[in-house]
């Protein structure tokens, strides 16, 4: 990309000179100071681009300086524009500030914490709902209007939503309409151009049936991302997709050595994982091809002079608190591989993604994750001796279990006891609900184990480390963050992530595995609410709050309206109405007419019971749904 930016344009988060960077999720463009806290934060926060040394679609690059000029950070910023910020003291960063902590903190409450987006009014028996969002997307996608619908987006919107009265999704629209633009913007926010409508079209058919041939070709580039990706890091090139090329197959130069018996083992343990697990460990290593791509280009650009050295290495793949601790710790890893070890990596799984679209016959498909980790991990315990420095962030560990104290739970045990807890929480037991949490996520990951032990039992280790276990599924083709999508592979019977949102109800409960991803989620985002009160960040309340809504109305919608079970019932109905409960006291955190918030200890005491609550409900679901789905 050789187009030059006017000199007229800043940094989004500091308002400095000449940003050579830009945001591509977010829409902005940002400095080089900036640009490495971004990077801290991961993918799944901020994707970031160099504006000159990095390959652009043409088309994506307009996108997002369509997004700028237009006013794209006001969404970010909204909150901030208003007067009264000011006389509370709440400020963008500048560019005389320090990276660390006034650019990082600013730029971790913009994207992190959203504490600066504007929240749609809403009345508190009839809120705003993601359905309600994706439905005003779908409408709005077939104009030209971005700044709407990354607005729309920013708020929780689905990308991939699928319409159940117009029986398609957004991207149908914006294809069928020629809206390339639009197009780009929801791809990266996770739209799958492979699916299909209600008559059994994709994106790519409308595009190219009205004409739009270009946008027709850039959808199929999109949707073989992930692997053209990895082509193009080994050998510089990508497929002729309009030619009917969609795979490059690099070989190394020294081959021979990939004839090892340990390499053969290798390849047919990855040969045996599951399409859902192969396109989650897919996705870890074309993240891990951008950590590293981007780094390249990060110190070839930098004054080594002027820069801090720790902001110019990102030694690992952020954290992503949507990911399972297992996961994330593989990811991580991943940054160990040498360039030999990792490009093989890449080799055998490209030669696995053309074989399993292909529908060549698999190997056993059984989930073996957690053997899989147990044997990396074992691979690399030597080596990590030999390292002062964790490698990376610590997690919770199925010992982890016991750590809710004898005082702690009789201190709760009437709370346990009763179907719905409205009694306060100190803040003194803060950290012990915290903890317990901590015990909550350990449990899930066992429970993940016990109701796996059967199918590890008879599958083969892998030699792979960082096969994911539970994140939701993702589209091989697009290499994206796809909030509800997952490709079916020819051959493959298992379409249960894929049921779209208007489908009835099972008569029965849900799988064990579903409700734990659910369950994880919600933790996570309980966490994140936690880490916001004990920081006294109480404007963070309400977006934490509704994220966590948002993942218990997820959660709920796995069970049957009337389930058999009157124990079910009852966690259900905990579960919704404290969700309900910590919605509403967290509006009670934000200044009210007299520019001051009611007791905010009381509130914050108020919030963290609603939040213990949401936990155990999903607790009790997950240990009711497993002990169903065993008998």
């Amino acid at each position: 990309m050789s187009k030059r930016l006017r000199s007229s344009e800043v940094c989004a988060d500091c308002s400095g000179p000449d940003p050579s960077w830009a945001s591509v999720n977010r829409g902005t463009f940002i400095c080089d100071e900036c640009c490495s806290v971004h990077r801290s934060l991961g993918r799944h926060i901020s994707q970031v681009r160099h504006l000159k040394h990095t390959p652009w679609p043409p088309t994506l690059l307009q996108m997002v300086e369509t997004l700028y000029n237009n006013g794209a950070n006001s969404i970010w910023e909204h909150s901030l524009l208003d007067p009264a910020s000011i006389l509370s003291g709440r400020r963008k960063a500048n560019p005389q500030d320090k990276v660390h902590p006034n650019k990082a903190e600013f730029i971790r409450a913009k994207y992190q914490m959203l504490a600066f987006v504007h929240r749609l009014p809403c009345r508190d028996d009839d809120s705003v709902t993601t359905k309600d969002l994706s439905k005003q997307l779908h409408s709005s996608v077939r104009t030209g209007n971005l700044e709407t619908c990354l607005r729309l987006l920013s708020l929780g919107a689905q990308a991939n939503f699928f319409h159940p009265e117009k029986g398609n999704t957004p991207l149908h629209v914006a294809s069928k309409a020629g809206q390339i633009l639009q197009a780009e913007l929801l791809a990266v926010y996770g739209a799958d151009p492979g699916t299909q409508d209600s008559n059994g079209k994709t994106p790519v058919d409308y595009a190219r049936q009205g004409g739009h041939h270009e946008l027709a070709d850039r959808l199929v580039e999109i949707q073989y991302e992930l692997t053209d990706r990895l082509a193009f890091y080994l050998c510089g090139r990508k497929p002729d997709h309009k030619n009917g090329q969609h795979f490059i197959i690099p070989q190394m130069a020294d081959s021979s050595l990939d004839l090892s018996e340990l390499a053969k083992a290798a390849k047919k343990k990855l040969q045996s994982l599951s399409n859902h697990l192969f396109e989650e460990l897919a996705m870890d290593v074309y993240d891990e091809v951008d950590r590293r791509e981007t780094d390249a280009v990060w110190l070839a650009t930098q004054n080594h002079s002027t820069l801090v050295t720790e902001t110019t290495v990102v030694p690992f793949l952020p954290v992503n608190p949507e990911y399972s601790s297992t996961r994330n710790q593989g990811r991580q890893k991943l940054a160990r591989f040498n360039a030999h070890e990792f490009a093989t990596l890449v080799i055998d799984i490209l030669s696995d993604a053309k074989r399993r679209q292909q529908g060549s016959p698999l190997s056993s498909a059984k989930d073996n994750v957690e053997l899989i980790l147990k044997t990396i991990s074992n691979q690399h315990s030597t080596e990590s001796q030999d390292n002062d420095q964790p490698d990376y962030d610590s997690v919770a560990s199925d010992e982890d279990t016991d750590v809710d104290t004898a005082a702690s739970r009789a201190n709760r045990q009437k709370s346990l006891d009763s179907d719905l807890s409205d009694g306060p929480v100190t803040v003194q037991e803060f950290m012990e609900v915290k903890n317990a949490l901590v015990a909550s996520e350990a449990k899930i990951q066992q429970l993940m184990k016990a109701s796996r032990l059967e199918k590890q039992n008879s599958t083969p280790e892998s030699d792979y480390d960082n096969t994911p276990n539970d994140m939701e599924p993702d589209d091989l083709g697009s290499g994206r963050k796809g909030r509800q999508r997952s490709m079916v592979w020819p051959g493959d019977s298992s379409v249960a992530d894929t049921a779209e949102p208007h489908a009835a109800p099972s008569p029965s409960l849900p799988s064990t595995e579903d409700v734990i991803r659910k369950t994880e989620q919600i933790t996570k985002n309980i966490q994140e609410l936690l880490r916001a009160a004990q920081e006294n960040k109480h404007d963070s309340y309400v977006p934490c709050s509704e994220r966590i809504h948002v993942a218990v109305t997820e959660m709920a919608a796995l069970f049957p309206k009337k389930p058999r079970s009157d124990t079910v019932k009852t966690s259900l109905r905990l579960l919704t109405s404290s969700a309900y409960r910590l919605q509403s006291e967290c509006k009670k955190a934000l200044p009210g007419d007299s520019g001051s918030p009611t007791d905010v200890q009381q509130v914050t005491q108020q919030v963290i019971q609603c939040a213990y609550d949401i936990a155990k409900a999903a607790k009790q679901l997950v240990t009711l749904t497993t002990k169903e789905n065993n008998n």
